[in-house]
């Protein structure tokens, strides 16, 4: 018997955390993965910079056990799960070691502090996953906490484009979509930043039809007998190009890293940044791939 995908969530003790555990609990129920459930304390939380008190640091580590037992009750027993509790210098070092001790697939934050309902808002932690981590990261958007588990996955889309990391995106899109059982969806953007004095017309076909090339690529990319629909959004600008385009309530969107990246981690540029302003569903941030 092979061994169960294993999500990381990392955990804080409000609605941040809350999203990022029910989006967590939703992807788990669906792909039948374990929730690796961890809350990441600082060192000094154990005496690494003052003198050791044992009571104190007793204290915090018993708070924060009692915080990831009542987060996971709500989630129930359908979700095989465990609760950790782990120090580090930084929130996201912690999530990364810990995805590496578990052998995780995939990181689950959520939204920084201020996010709209139903948006997602780049904090420090998401940040430093986002442009540095080696595991795939996915960012919960602001509410994720009142989408039902029941509810699944109900489709995957693939944003690509030309680049290198193209290939990691659709690989990692189907294997999710076979994971969960989702139909998949290739999607191109093609906002137009005009130059100075360039004809707008012109800019429309060219955009579309580079658009096209992407999709009739990714198509032929695809292994034999997995299907997708196709999708071009246009706009004057990325942000427009998402507004313009139908969501679901249970959607997951994947996309690549910058070229900036260095192999196997992630950076987010500034296309997936923009993006992510606008998506109403979570994104997962896949690196770039070592060749």
């Amino acid at each position: 018997m092979s061994e169960p995908i294993r999500i990381v969530v990392g955990y804080t003790a409000d609605d941040s955390g809350a999203d990022a555990l029910a989006f967590g609990a939703r992807l788990a129920g669906a792909t039948e993965a374990f929730l690796e459930v961890v809350m990441i304390l600082p060192i000094e939380a154990r005496g690494g910079v003052v003198p050791r008190d044992p009571g104190y640091e007793r204290h915090v580590k018993e708070r924060s056990q009692r915080w990831l037992t009542e987060a996971s009750a709500k989630i129930g027993d359908d979700i095989a799960q465990s609760l950790h509790i782990r120090y580090a210098e930084s929130f996201a070092e912690g999530l990364v070691e810990a995805a590496h001790e578990f052998g995780a697939s995939l990181i689950v934050v959520g939204s920084a502090r201020g996010a709209s309902l139903g948006r997602s808002r780049i904090g420090s932690v998401a940040s430093a996953l986002l442009h540095a981590s080696d595991v795939p990261v996915a960012l919960a958007p602001a509410g994720s906490r009142e989408v039902p588990t029941s509810l699944g996955v109900t489709r995957i889309t693939a944003a690509i484009g030309l680049r290198a990391g193209a290939s990691a995106v659709l690989e990692a899109s189907v294997r999710l979509g076979r994971a969960t059982h989702a139909p998949l969806r290739l999607l191109s953007l093609v906002p137009i930043d005009l130059p100075s004095g360039m004809d707008e017309e012109l800019a429309d076909l060219t955009s579309t039809a580079h658009a096209d090339e992407v999709l009739v690529e990714a198509q032929r990319a695809l292994p034999a007998g997995v299907e997708a629909t196709v999708s071009t959004a246009t706009g004057s600008s990325i942000e427009e190009s998402v507004r313009g385009l139908d969501w679901h309530a249970g959607e997951i969107v994947l996309v690549g890293s910058s070229r900036l990246a260095t192999p196997s981690r992630l950076f987010l540029g500034s296309t997936g940044s923009k993006m992510l302003r606008e998506l109403p569903v979570p994104m997962i941030v896949v690196p770039r791939p070592e060749n």
